[in-house]
């Protein structure tokens, strides 16, 4: 979970926001790279400008130990998940949350390097001589936020325990089984399907199918 200290920093620096969900400031998402533009990528604010992009690859307190991407990354997605990501924040809304996003595209050489660390690929895929998945920007880790805080999921990110299971009850709380259904139900409206194993995984549509090895810049 996001320690205090932190998240009054994304508070004071207006990413959460203060005054409410539906008067924080938003900032426009500049254009993406040629490269990234190429292969179908947009900027996620362009699908949800009010996301919270707090991408924990990009700074040294990951479960690596190590900074994956560079300051200033950005939540690439592929196309294709636009509009399904603006009907799931446009259904959290009503409830008077914000989309989180954690991680988005990811590199295929970050990918080899985070199986390097952790070689189980029930937590980190495998990776192959193909992009999938996060590494064809057609699958998002994201959690849910009040305009004060984060929701109550019971673990935070990449915690590599039964309890992070998208259906987890032994030791998570009732509230926090709640929290998890109603991003599942807006995610699900959006056509995104949990995976099993990680609460905070959603796969969009062609998530699965190998497709040439992406590597473009994050920036």
């Amino acid at each position: 979970m996001r320690r205090p200290a932190q998240l009054v920093a994304l508070l004071v620096s207006g990413v959460l926001g203060t005054a409410g969900l539906a008067t924080a400031p938003v900032s426009a998402a500049a254009p993406v790279s040629a490269a990234a533009r190429a292969v179908g990528f947009v900027d996620v604010r362009d699908a949800v400008p009010d996301a919270v992009i707090d991408l924990r690859y990009a700074r040294p307190d990951n479960f690596t130990g190590t900074q994956l991407y560079p300051t200033g990354a950005r939540c690439l997605i592929h196309e294709s998940l636009a509009h399904g990501l603006a009907t799931a924040a446009a259904q959290l809304r009503t409830r008077g949350l914000r989309l989180v996003f954690w991680d988005c595209y990811r590199p295929h050489d970050v990918q080899v390097r985070m199986f390097e660390v952790v070689s189980n690929p029930a937590w980190v895929a495998r990776p192959g001589p193909y992009s999938k998945s996060h590494e064809s920007g057609r699958s998002v880790d994201v959690t849910t936020a009040s305009a004060t805080a984060l929701t109550d999921m019971g673990t935070g990110f990449d915690d590599f325990r039964p309890a992070a299971n998208a259906y987890a009850t032994t030791g998570v709380s009732a509230a926090a089984q709640y929290n998890r259904a109603v991003l599942r139900e807006a995610m699900a409206a959006g056509g995104l399907s949990v995976y099993s194993g990680e609460w905070w995984h959603f796969d969009g549509p062609g998530a699965g199918e190998r497709r040439p090895v992406i590597n473009v810049p994050v920036t």
